[in-house]
Parts: C-alpha cells; structure tokens; sequence
C-alpha cells in the first residue's frame, strides 16, 4: 500500500520526498502536520495529490481575514418547509482537510479547529458530531514575517504533529517540473490506498516493539529541551523560553515508529527518532527575545540537544 501511494504521488510531484514521507508518516500516525514555505513550492499540490491517492473524502478550506469560524465547522439554518432548524455541515466533515494559508485567517477562525483536531469533533448549537475516520489536518501557511498574516496561537501550533520547511528544488528537479508542465494538463493519479488499509497500518504501528532505552532516550531528549542545563547544554538556558510538552513525546514515540514501519523494520532505532525529532520539536520549543536577536533559531537548538544527548 505504502509503495502505490508513493508511486501515484511521484507521477505528479517532483522531488520533495522528505515532504512526501512526512506526509505519508502523519497518515500512518493520524498526526495533523503544518507546512510552511513561501508561495509557488506545491504545498499544496503535495498535499492535494496524497488525498487523491486515498479512497477518502478531502476538503480544501481557502483560509481568508474574512472567513467566519461558521464557513469552516457549519451552522444551523432555519427551514421554512418544516419549521425547524437543521445543522448544515461544514467543509470540516472529511477525512482529510487541507487547510491552506491558515495564517491568513483571524485568531478566531484558527480557533475553530481546535476542537477538531484535539477531540474529532465539532459543536454546532450545543450539539456535539464526530468526525469520522481517519481525519486529518494539513495546514500550508507563508512564512509569518510575511504581510497580512496571523501568527498562530501556541494552543493550536502545538496540536500539529510536524512542522515542516518546505525548501526550494534543486536544478534539475526544477527542470523536470518545467518538462512535466509544460503541457499545462493536469497529470492524473489513481486512488490506491483505503481507509482500513490506513487503519490497519495504524495499528500495526502502535504495536510495533520499541525497547526500553529508546523510550528513556526520547525523554530525555524532550526533558532537554526544558532544562538544558541537566545535559551540559547551559548556555542554551537563557535562549529557551519553554520546552515541549508530554505531546511531543507522544507525538515523537509515534512518529518514530511509522518511521520504522516506512523502512519495513518491526522495531525502532535511535536513528528513526533521529530522523524525526526536528520536525515534531521544532515548533514546541519557544525561544526568547535574546536567542531571536542573537539569530538562534529552534532548528539549532534542538540540533544541538541531538548532539549532545547520547542515544542508546
């Protein structure tokens, strides 16, 4: 299954097999992933393509400073032919949300999908719906320095299990984009994965063997990030803010082993949560005014608490 999916979404994407594998992680891990990158790097091409490979319903949701939290969860409307009032869903009832721009759109409307992607559920007029599953958030957003955007709330940064930096492609990836383009027709892809082979993977994954040290091995390296002093790391102490939350090591333990699974192992290595622990960590650790005017950024703390952490 994982083998067709990364087929069809090569058919269509060019490069951007870090991207595509991270995505493929948050599938197997049911983790809502945020990416971040300046417009035109398919973000949302990637994201759209990996949906049409699942037989599964998907959602674009167009983030917009006008956008009203109603237009994104649903509302009740009132029906003149019965007299009553009846709950229209929102885009947000489908197993795979694309949420593109997401910091285009006002706190309030950022806030809306908190409850979704915590819980998988929504309230509309007291009333509470789940959401099927699998259900997913992959968010795009522009680089926050950019104008005419909302910095997102910790709240709901945190609720994404991957952040990732969405690069440039190289020379020759770009023209291979230019020749696969150049027709101007979309490139077809055929749906081969459903939502009990995603399930299925799911808990094959959960179950997979992760030894003892390892799982000592990934809190320690998130007890670092909020005492960095306990690792020799002292100098990092007046540039961390505060360190991740017990999410992360959920979200790291997780993602390591979905990381296994890609590579056909049934067991975990120091190089998997390795592998993964920049872009589970690199939105949860907050950073100071002084590490922001001495240029440090997550990335380079959390390579060096890699560094310095030693791995069974």
């Amino acid at each position: 299954m994982v083998q067709a999916v990364l087929h069809e979404v090569g058919r269509r994407i060019v490069g951007q097999e870090y991207l595509v594998e991270r995505l493929l992680i948050s599938l197997l891990t049911g983790g809502h992933v945020l990416l971040e990158g300046v417009p035109g790097l398919a973000k949302t091409l990637t994201v759209r393509t990996l949906a049409e490979t699942v037989h599964t319903t998907f959602q674009r949701i167009q983030f917009t400073p006008d956008l009203l939290p109603a237009d994104v969860i649903g509302t009740q409307i009132f029906d003149q032919g019965s007299g009553e009032f009846r709950v229209k869903h929102g885009p947000i009832f489908a197993n795979i949300i694309l949420a593109d721009e997401i910091n285009r759109a006002p706190a309030k409307v950022q806030a809306a999908l908190l409850e979704a992607m915590q819980e998988k559920q929504v309230t509309i007029g007291g009333t509470t719906y789940p959401l099927s599953e699998p259900f997913l958030v992959l968010a795009t957003q522009n680089p926050i320095e950019q104008e005419g955007t909302y910095p997102l709330p910790e709240a709901q940064v945190d609720r994404f299990m991957f952040k990732l930096r969405v690069g440039y492609p190289t020379r020759a990836e770009e023209k291979e984009i230019l020749r696969r383009m150049a027709s101007g027709e979309s490139i077809p892809v055929a749906a081969v994965a459903t939502p009990q082979q995603l399930l299925d993977a799911r808990r094959r994954i959960a179950d997979m063997y992760m030894d003892d040290r390892l799982v000592d091995y990934i809190v320690e390296l998130v007890h670092a990030t909020r005492h960095p002093k306990e690792v020799g790391l002292a100098d990092l102490v007046p540039l961390v803010e505060f360190g991740a939350s017990p999410r992360a090591t959920i979200a790291l333990g997780q993602a390591s082993r979905a990381h296994a699974f890609l590579r056909g192992r049934s067991f975990v290595t120091p190089d998997d949560v390795k592998a993964i622990a920049p872009d589970v960590l690199r939105h949860r650790v907050l950073t100071t005014f002084e590490a922001d005017a001495e240029g440090v950024t997550t990335d380079t703390i959390v390579s060096r608490i890699l560094g310095r952490v030693e791995a069974p």
